[in-house]
């Protein structure tokens, strides 16, 4: 008997039985808008999540860029690769009806930190972006008793996270002497957020209050104001929790932030996902909106939140 021979085909075939209890695994995907640093949460809440569902293989997946095409793109390759679900942060909900409604008819199909309500997804879990906005305009009431104005940045000006935040601040300040004047688009382009901030401060001596509706949009305007030697001077409230908007926060320079909890996205998300696999719905509300709350951190709680967040990141 060749021993080596035999010991060889046990390799091989125990490689093969392996490889095909990986396939055999349900497979979760959870789709983000854009490569930014604010995801790293989320995908610690989905590592946490894949150690307690080792029967599930997870996936956190992020689009080549932040279009909708190239999302949508992204699930057809899912689906065609064997994915059992999908939960994703649209980019531009209206113009992916469609396209989502073609991945919901073949696989279960959630929707996160952006809603498309208006699909055949399942359920939305994620922030009220309306009550977000809320409460940056609670932050802005308090950081300009006197009334102010109020320049705003944001990635995706058509998706639904950034028109409900805009409309919860205003509808928060309205009748306060605080105004939101206009919001500038960026689509996510890092150098155009912060030239966006650059050609107000050229153009609009008038403003005197800047507001970073996504993660990355405070930093933006940290480093504006810096380089223009306005920090302090223009009152700035964000969203998020970039460790340059909570150094800013720290120091004086930014009156606050509102923080979502996309760790818990990640990490509900998939255990959701999974259960409703399993033929349990019972986490599905009848109005299939899960609502993770979001909360003001400013100058009194912003030390114990980070030391949070590293933790979480840490695992």
């Amino acid at each position: 008997m060749n021993f080596g021979k035999t010991l060889c085909i046990a390799a091989i075939a125990a490689l093969t039985a392996t490889a095909a209890q990986s396939q055999d695994k349900p497979q979760l995907a959870f789709v983000v808008n854009a490569a930014s640093d604010f995801w790293k949460l989320a995908e610690a809440g989905v590592n946490a999540a894949q150690a307690e569902l080792p029967g599930y293989d997870l996936q956190f997946r992020y689009p080549a860029q932040g279009t909708a095409a190239l999302q949508n793109a992204l699930m057809d390759d899912l689906v065609a690769a064997g994915t059992d679900a999908i939960m994703i942060s649209s980019v531009d909900p209206k113009t992916s009806i469609d396209a989502f409604n073609r991945i919901a008819a073949q696989v279960p199909l959630f929707t996160t930190d952006s809603d498309a309500p208006e699909s055949d997804r399942i359920a939305y879990l994620g922030s009220s972006n309306t009550l977000a906005g809320n409460q940056a305009g609670e932050i802005a009431k308090k950081a300009l008793p006197n009334g102010g104005t109020c320049m705003g940045f944001v990635g995706f000006l058509g998706a639904d996270n950034a028109k409900e935040r805009i409309a919860g601040f205003r509808e928060t300040v309205k009748g306060s002497g605080i105004e939101l004047v206009d919001v500038r688009g960026d689509d996510v382009d890092f150098p155009k957020a912060r030239q966006n901030v650059d050609d107000v401060l050229a153009a609009n001596p008038e403003v005197d209050c800047m507001v970073g509706f996504y993660s990355y949009n405070p930093p933006k305007i940290y480093e504006a104001l810096q380089a223009a030697g306005k920090l302090g001077e223009i009152t700035v409230i964000a969203f998020d929790e970039d460790p340059i908007t909570l150094g800013a926060i720290r120091e004086g320079s930014f009156a606050g932030t509102v923080v979502q909890d996309p760790y818990q996205w990640g990490y509900q998300g998939m255990h959701l996902m999974a259960k409703f696999l399993e033929g349990d719905k019972s986490g599905i509300p009848g109005d299939g909106l899960i609502i993770v709350p979001t909360k003001i951190i400013d100058t009194s709680n912003v030390d114990a939140f980070e030391a949070e967040l590293k933790a979480r990141i840490k695992g």
